[in-house]
């Protein structure tokens, strides 16, 4: 197991895409920071994380995607990677808010951001980074997040928590590579937030609408029944939950 475990960066994401461009580097190579200071989200939003309180990792994943077709079975393979990890340690009502938030009942205790580049031979290479609120207890301004340690009152081992995500992702990415990730679409439809519960929603032009989570194509996009019994498709700048 290839871990690259540094005090303070910018980006573990951005430190292994550049590791990854200058050298050959293993495959599941991962890094992992006590302190980012650039952390970045979905949609361009900011990761903060108080330091040394929280997992902040970075996952280097080569030959596994074979086709751009299969791109969200990565995102479907972390994100139930990350809930079967947190299974382990009771993890209260665990769920899955699409595309990527790891959630705790209504709170976000992680997030996950996947960039693929696509090489000039045709493969596809990920950087899966992983934020993980573990031991920090206190969220100024942040009415939505938790951790691990504010909804079990436990603390927990960073480094314990990083080597069993590694393994269980090395596992679900194993049934991709055996064209078995059906069996992952279905567990991750299982921890789906909200699903089949009427909620509201708003669009990009801030109208809102009640509807009912269906599930997730396979490209990735929200399927939602309106109120008019439609189903309608959403990529993930075209929606929001409202909760």
């Amino acid at each position: 197991m290839n871990i690259i475990k540094l005090d303070a960066v910018d980006s573990t994401n951005d430190f292994l895409k550049e590791l990854s461009r200058s050298q050959i580097t293993e495959n599941f190579t991962t890094v992992t920071t006590k302190n980012q200071t650039k952390g970045k989200g979905q949609m361009g939003s900011t990761w903060n994380s108080e330091a040394s309180k929280n997992l902040i990792m970075s996952v280097l994943i080569k030959e596994v995607l074979k086709d751009i077709s299969e791109i969200f079975d990565l995102n479907v393979a972390t994100a139930l990677s990350v809930i079967q990890v947190l299974d382990q340690y009771n993890i209260p009502k665990l769920t899955i808010k699409w595309p990527n938030d790891i959630m705790s009942d209504n709170k976000k205790i992680g997030g996950i951001l996947i960039e693929n580049s696509f090489k000039s031979d045709n493969k596809i290479e990920s950087v899966v980074g992983i934020g993980l609120n573990v031991n920090q207890k206190s969220f100024d301004n942040l009415p939505k997040a938790s951790s691990m340690i504010a909804v079990t009152q436990k603390e927990y081992d960073v480094e314990t928590i990083l080597e069993r995500i590694i393994f269980q992702l090395k596992k679900n990415c194993g049934v991709i590579l055996s064209n078995q990730s059906e069996k992952l679409w279905y567990d991750y439809h299982k921890y789906l937030f909200k699903i089949n519960n009427p909620m509201p929603f708003e669009d990009s032009n801030k109208i809102q609408f009640m509807g009912i989570i269906q599930g997730v194509t396979n490209e990735g996009k929200l399927q939602v029944i309106l109120e008019d019994d439609a189903v309608k498709t959403f990529g993930i700048k075209e929606i929001q939950m409202l909760f």
